[in-house]
């Protein structure tokens, strides 16, 4: 029976005005740039995140749970991991959005290391993150399985 639905096109986009190219850019999209620019955004609020959070930890404000021990050291210390932490971090997100290569590695670097200090940090802060390590994971997972392929258009 036909109906006139092409079966072989179907998971295809068009390039007419599908997601095949940008209304009104005139550019091509690559297949998983939704992927790429949502790790560069994520990062970039997780960056800017772990500098206010390393400052409250640095000045020793009241957002921390006072009585928390950690494996390592203490919160002041922790505090200043955070605070570069998030500057490097959000310097690999400007890169991300500049599609440059090594903004993609130091992305995945330094969401790897906040995937683990946020895993330290679960006493003094436990829901905070946890949800600070599962951006960190959908971050890794957007450069790593979308990152590289900037020359694949769809």
């Amino acid at each position: 029976m036909d109906d006139g639905y092409d079966t072989t096109t179907a998971s295809q986009p068009s390039r007419a005005g599908g997601r095949g190219s940008v209304s009104g850019s005139g550019g091509d999209w690559y297949e998983g740039e939704g992927w790429v620019s949502f790790a560069g955004i994520m990062i970039a609020i997780v960056g800017i995140l772990n500098f206010i959070y390393g400052i409250a930890a640095i000045s020793n404000s009241h957002f921390y749970a006072r009585e928390a021990t950690y494996i390592l050291s203490d919160l002041n210390t922790w505090g200043w991991v955070l605070m570069i932490t998030g500057i490097i971090q959000f310097c690999a997100a400007i890169a991300i959005f500049g599609h440059v290569e090594w903004g993609r590695w130091i992305g995945i670097l330094t969401a790897s290391v906040n995937a683990i200090i946020q895993l330290i940090f679960i006493p003094a802060y436990p829901f905070g993150s946890l949800a600070l390590f599962a951006i960190d994971i959908l971050i890794i997972y957007g450069l790593v399985a979308y990152g590289g392929r900037q020359g694949r258009v769809v």
